[in-house]
């Protein structure tokens, strides 16, 4: 018995569906409460001021104002610093 069909088969074009990760408003722009600011996987930009962090780590908008972005230096597990990008609205 064979274990591939004879015609018309591909091992080939499963593809997965994009799921639109990134920055959606940068800094200077205007934004309303709620809105999303960034949508990312783990965290790689923290919540500051006036933003908030979802359950899958999408970083939003809890009041009206203006997006900024800053470094700022936040020490990780092992005590060593590490420089992060802190979102606030203002």
């Amino acid at each position: 018995m064979a274990h591939t069909k004879a015609k018309g088969t591909s091992k080939l074009g499963r593809d997965s569906i994009a799921k639109r990760l990134g920055v959606k408003v940068f800094g200077g722009q205007k934004i309303k409460a709620g809105e999303i600011i960034i949508r990312q996987r783990g965290s790689k930009f923290y919540t500051g001021s006036g933003t908030a962090m979802g359950k899958d780590d999408t970083l939003y908008a809890k009041k009206e104002g203006v997006v900024n972005f800053s470094k700022k230096n936040i020490r990780n597990f092992t005590g060593k610093k590490i420089e992060k990008t802190v979102i606030s609205v203002s």
